[in-house]
């Protein structure tokens, strides 16, 4: 039972977010050219499964990359999904639901990585194998 849940939440977001990784058709307008930026899209409906997946990212940054946030070099964002002013970031990312992306800015230009789907099957996990995951993806994109 638990397992067609899951399958049914992870399908729902696969739908409604996309999995792709694609190269922005807009221009960064504010921050550093050249940053990594992680953008967690929540929703006012919380499962458990959202729950984890925000305290585990945010937990991963403020562990491992504080410097990195203090001078911008990373950003953390989160954007309630039920705020109008979020609406046009949003659709942007065709962002629903709970959706985490871990995009690359450079010269002004991003790079976005749709990580929820991963997010979703690692949440229930243990937290290490989660943030390691998402370390990783930090980890590429911040070389040159």
């Amino acid at each position: 039972m638990k397992k067609a849940f899951y399958i049914l939440i992870l399908f729902i977001t696969m739908v409604s977010c996309g999995n792709r990784s694609k190269t922005a058709d807009i221009q960064d307008q504010t921050g550093k050219p050249d940053r990594i930026e992680v953008l967690y899209f929540r929703s006012p409906q919380r499962c458990v499964i959202c729950n984890n997946i925000e305290a585990l990212t945010k937990e991963l940054l403020d562990s491992l990359y504080l410097t990195e946030m203090a001078n911008g070099d990373i950003v953390y964002r989160m954007i309630e999904l039920s705020q109008k002013e979020n609406k046009t970031i949003a659709d942007r990312y065709e962002a629903a639901w709970t959706s985490l992306f871990v995009n690359k800015w450079e010269d002004g230009k991003e790079t976005r990585h749709n990580m929820t789907e991963y997010a979703i099957l690692h949440s229930m996990r243990p937290a290490k194998e989660f943030k390691e995951g998402l370390k990783n993806k930090i980890e590429e994109l911040r070389k040159p």
